[in-house]
């Protein structure tokens, strides 16, 4: 089965050039806004199969780093590549070190050997690929037999309350849109790789005001990025539309901000 079975994300999801640019803009930012992308990942590492032995691994979608020198701990004396397509992402990581190498790459088009790696590991990167069989492929090309993929990535539902608040105050696309739980698991199905586990848990955030918010999901670089939404800055009578809109979901913590997160490891065949 290929992207081609499936209704195809390349309408609607970002150019991967405006992805990389923006992740890039967020370099110095990113990690003091990085709470939920700490905590998915860490939730990630644990998923790893226990007596996992390693020389080399993949860190996919690196972003700053921090995950790269995490399995680094974890894993001494491996071998660690740390690949971004976001140019301003590795030039913040490189200098914190963890990896061995630092490579500017795509998901769906990796520049490794055959055989190469023990594990990829990838904490919320892919959600931004709009052809996932192609990633799982080159995920299995570049694994050893008996290597691991584990990846963490976004799916539909993601930040519903931020797009229904935006539905009621015009049409257009303000929220990134990801993929269905369903496609996930059908493609990892038919990747040729053995799924070991694969669910969703729903990770959900807290903010004083929407302002707080949008302003996190703009310093992470992860801000609207949809094709189709509006140009220019946004009238004060839209933001006062959204505030009072979003008002609807307040709990006594504050505004929720959810995401559905898929965590899967996959295997491949000896």
């Amino acid at each position: 089965m290929t992207d081609l079975a499936l209704p195809r994300l390349s309408a609607v999801l970002p150019d991967k050039r405006q992805v990389a640019a923006s992740f890039s803009r967020a370099a110095a930012t990113y990690d003091s806004v990085a709470q939920l992308q700490r905590g998915v990942g860490d939730a990630l590492l644990q998923r790893l199969p226990q007596g996992l032995r390693l020389g080399r691994w993949l860190d996919l979608g690196c972003g700053t780093g921090h995950f790269s020198r995490a399995l680094a701990r974890r894993f001494t004396g491996s071998e660690g590549v740390a690949l971004d397509i976001a140019e301003g992402m590795l030039n913040h990581a490189r200098p914190l070190g963890g990896a061995a190498h630092f490579v500017a790459g795509d998901a769906e088009r990796l520049p490794l050997q055959a055989g190469s790696c023990d594990l990829v590991f990838s904490s919320l990167a892919v959600q931004w690929c709009a052809d996932f069989a192609t990633v799982l492929s080159e995920a299995r090309r570049v694994l050893k037999p008996g290597g691991v993929l584990a990846f963490a990535s976004l799916c539909s539902g993601t930040l519903a309350e931020l797009r229904d608040s935006w539905a009621a105050v015009d049409g257009q696309v303000h929220v990134n849109r990801f993929r269905e739980r369903g496609d996930y698991q059908r493609l990892c199905a038919a990747s040729g790789l053995r799924v070991v586990s694969l669910q969703v848990r729903a990770q959900v955030l807290h903010y004083p005001h929407v302002r707080s918010l949008t302003h996190e999901l703009k310093a992470l670089g992860a801000h609207n990025l949809n094709p189709g939404r509006p140009g220019g800055l946004t009238g004060r009578a839209r933001l006062l539309g959204l505030i009072q809109a979003y008002e609807q979901f307040r709990q006594p913590q504050g505004l929720p901000a959810t995401y559905q997160v898929v965590y899967a490891v996959l295997e491949n065949p000896l």
